[in-house]
């Protein structure tokens, strides 16, 4: 994923809601939202790498990943960080235990946050500064930098979450608008990352589209008590969308 916001209740019915854009090259092969492995994993595949980035599992486990934006330092013969995703997913790790798991592995791979929930801890994991970030119940996000920095569109995502969640605006209909907002940012407000104007201005709405780039999926989970929904809206190079839902009881 590439933008991220969450409203996360622990103390409520509707646990977990969250929503956001994966963002890839078109020509990269994707298997759309599916069961893996005998309904043991709900998510989509990256095809080339064979990882994920956002996942569910029947119990109600959820992880998703973004990149850490740093051309300047990417590396080219580093593993595929999708599958931290599904490792965390398909195997019985403990999410304290799996948070230092990736204390030790996460240098082999280019940089990366995770965000990841067990049932009952919401946690986030920066690599690039090996740091383990507790979240507060409440609206959060998370972009190609660490969490929580204010660039604009995750800033304009979580306030707009916010205000929908506040008016009990949060139907599939009102939330998949929020992330196909294509507007850009000003000048003056682009992050620098290191690369250059316009492919800045390019990425810098909640909805990207270039001839070549853009936003491939938006997604939106949630989990209350003992049922989960994962709804994912699919998009080619043309702009045509296909929609697919799973509902189920954890």
């Amino acid at each position: 994923m590439c933008l991220l916001a969450w409203n996360w209740q622990p103390d409520r019915s509707n646990e977990l809601l969250l929503i956001g854009n994966r963002d890839e090259f078109y020509d990269r092969a994707t298997q759309k939202l599916h069961w893996w492995d005998n309904a043991t994993l709900l998510a989509g595949k990256d095809l080339q790498q064979g990882g994920t980035w956002l996942g569910v599992t029947p119990q109600g486990k959820l992880a998703v990943l973004t990149n850490y934006r740093d051309p300047a330092n990417h590396r080219t013969d580093a593993p595929s960080r999708g599958h931290l995703v599904s490792d965390f997913l398909r195997n019985d790790w403990p999410l304290d235990a799996y948070l230092q798991h990736l204390m030790a592995i996460s240098a082999n791979y280019n940089p990366f946050n995770l965000l990841l929930f067990d049932g009952q801890q919401l946690k986030g994991f920066q690599s690039r500064n090996l740091r383990i970030v507790a979240l507060a119940p409440g609206v959060g996000g998370v972009s190609n930098a660490d969490f929580n920095t204010p660039w604009p569109k995750l800033t304009q995502l979580t306030q707009q979450l916010q205000a929908h969640v506040n008016q009990g605006q949060t139907q599939d209909a009102h939330l998949f608008a929020l992330l196909r907002n294509a507007t850009p940012a000003s000048d003056a407000q682009l992050p620098r990352t290191g690369l250059d104007l316009g492919r800045e201005r390019a990425l810098s709405s909640c909805f990207i589209r270039t001839p070549t780039y853009g936003t491939r999926a938006s997604s939106v989970v949630r989990l209350r008590d003992a049922q989960a929904t994962f709804s994912e809206q699919c998009f080619d190079a043309q702009g045509a969308s296909e929609f697919t839902q799973f509902s189920f009881t954890r």
